[in-house]
């Protein structure tokens, strides 16, 4: 009988799919696009952006799911402040950070009702 490699967890397949999910009360955010145009339509060069704290929300911790006073959903679309912001190397373009929930500042949300 084969021995477990002791690198690799015994429960995981190689060929699973890898996500990830924020613990504690974290959340996983998609950082939007950096701006290369300002609102009066002037285009930046590109070695300057207009860096971005907006994102929308990929994973949400179990802990900030199951607390009432964080109103978030998978998806929502949020401001965040990003001094503790931690990158994940996950995808090539380093876009996804776990974020503190204090660190989220406010979620855009529509009315709907007219």
């Amino acid at each position: 009988m084969a021995r477990p490699d002791p690198q690799r967890p015994a429960s995981r397949s190689p060929r699973g799919i890898e996500t990830v999910e924020p613990i504690g009360k974290r959340v996983l955010i998609r950082k939007d696009d950096d701006k290369k145009q300002t609102k009066a339509g002037i285009h930046l060069p590109d070695k300057i952006e207009i860096p971005t704290l907006t994102g929308r929300v990929v994973a949400i911790s179990a802990q900030v799911e199951r607390d009432a006073d964080y109103p978030l959903e998978k998806y929502d679309r949020v401001l965040f402040n990003p001094k503790h912001a931690i990158p994940v190397d996950f995808e090539g373009d380093n876009r996804l950070f776990v974020i503190p929930v204090e660190d989220v500042v406010a979620v855009f949300r529509r009315d709907l009702a007219e």
